[in-house]
C-alpha cells in the first residue's frame, strides 16, 4: 500500500520489500540523529496489521506461537515467533493485548499468509482473526519521544520506542503535529546498531531462534507445546546453532555498501577464500559509518578479521558461539 506521506517534501520511496513508504527524506544523517534524540516518527504504514478478539484469544495464541502469552497483561508489548515444525522461523509478530483485543504488526508482504494459518487453526476457540491492514496503519515513536499518543489509538511501547496502531485515514494529520518524518533508512540503521534482527533480512528459510539471539526476548523456554518446540529445546539443552549473528563495522572509504547475501570470507582468505557466513543488512550510520549485520558459521573465530565482498569488516558478538 502506498502511503500518503510519501507526498511530504523531499521523500524518496523506498524499493524492495519496503516499497511503499519512504526510505528517506532528503538528508538521511539528519533524520537518523532527530531519532536518536527522541525527536520525529517513522511512517511504518507498509507493514501488515492483524487483531485476534475475543475470550480464547490468549490462551489460542499461547499454544500457535513461541511466546508465554497466557498472563500477557493489557498494554505489555512483546514479540513472538511462529516456527515451522523443524524450528525455523516462518513469521515474527509485535503485539500488544488492550484489555479486549491483541492487535500486532507483522513484515510487508506475510500477512495474508499468517492469516491464512491463523485461520486454520481456530478450530473450536472463540477467538476472531481480522485484517486491519487496510484501514489501520503503524508508526513509530522513538525513545525518548514526548509526543502523546492521539486518543483512542492503541500503542505498543518497548525501549526502543512506540509503535501506534493509527486510523490509515489519519496519516497526514498526524504527520503535521509529530514531525519532522524520518525515512526508512534512518530507522534500519538504529535497528542494526541495536542488533535487532529483523524477519527476511537476518533470517533465511532455516534460521533457528538461537542463531540470531531471539531466546528470551521472543521464544519463552517455560512454555507448553508449540510447532517447533522440540528444536528449540533440543539446541538449548543439548547443543549449539550452526550459524550465529556477528555485527560488522565496514571499511569506510568503501564507496558502496555490501548488499544483502554478500559472502564473508576470512581477511588472510582474501575475496576468494571459504564461504563463511554473509551480510544480512548494511547501513550508513550517522556516529559510527558503515555497518552491519551477518550470519556466520559458529566456529568462525570471533576476533577474526573479515572481508564482506572485497570490504574489510571487523566484527562483533551478538551471539555467543
Amino acid at each position: 500500500m502506498k502511503s500518503p506521506l510519501l507526498s511530504l517534501p523531499g521523500a524518496v520511496p523506498a524499493e524492495g520489500r519496503d516499497e511503499g513508504v519512504a526510505a528517506h527524506y532528503g538528508d538521511l544523517f539528519r533524520e537518523q540523529r532527530a531519532l536518536s534524540e527522541g525527536d520525529g516518527f517513522v511512517d511504518l504504514s507498509h507493514r501488515g496489521v492483524l487483531t485476534v478478539s475475543g475470550d480464547d484469544r490468549l490462551s489460542w495464541l499461547h499454544l500457535l506461537v513461541t511466546q508465554h502469552m497466557t498472563e500477557l497483561p493489557p498494554g505489555r508489548a512483546t514479540e513472538a515467533l511462529i516456527l515451522s515444525a523443524n524450528g525455523h522461523i516462518e513469521h515474527a509478530l509485535y503485539l500488544v493485548d488492550d484489555g479486549e483485543t491483541v492487535w500486532m504488526h507483522v513484515e510487508p508482504g506475510t500477512r495474508e499468509e499468517l492469516l491464512g494459518y491463523l485461520e486454520s487453526m481456530k478450530f473450536f476457540y472463540r477467538v476472531e482473526v481480522v485484517d486491519r491492514t487496510e484501514d489501520i496503519a503503524v508508526v513509530h515513536l522513538p525513545a525518548g519521544s514526548i509526543g502523546e499518543a492521539p486518543e483512542g489509538v492503541v500503542v505498543r511501547e518497548t525501549p526502543h520506542g512506540r509503535d501506534l496502531f493509527l486510523p490509515r485515514a489519519d496519516l497526514e494529520s498526524f504527520a503535521s503535529s509529530y514531525g519532522p518524518a524520518a525515512g526508512l533508512l534512518a530507522y534500519e540503521a538504529l535497528r542494526v546498531e541495536g542488533h535487532r534482527p529483523r524477519l527476511g533480512f537476518e533470517t533465511d528459510h532455516r534460521t533457528i531462534p538461537h542463531e540470531i539471539g531471539l531466546i528470551g526476548s521472543a521464544v519463552h523456554l517455560q512454555k507448553g507445546c508449540y510447532r517447533g518446540q522440540e528444536t528449540v529445546a533440543r539446541v538449548q539443552n543439548l547443543g549449539k546453532p550452526p550459524r550465529r549473528l556477528v555485527f560488522l563495522h565496514l571499511d569506510g572509504s568503501e564507496v558502496l555498501l555490501p548488499a544483502h547475501g554478500t559472502p564473508l570470507r576470512l581477511a588472510s582468505d582474501g575475496p576468494e577464500g571459504r564461504q563463511l557466513g554473509f551480510v544480512t543488512t548494511a547501513v550508513r550510520h550517522h556516529e559510527l559509518g558503515p555497518i552491519a549485520l551477518a550470519l556466520v558459521k559458529r566456529n568462525v573465530p570471533v576476533d577474526a578479521p573479515l572481508v564482506a565482498g572485497t570490504t574489510a569488516a571487523a566484527q562483533e558478538t551478538v551471539v555467543e558461539p
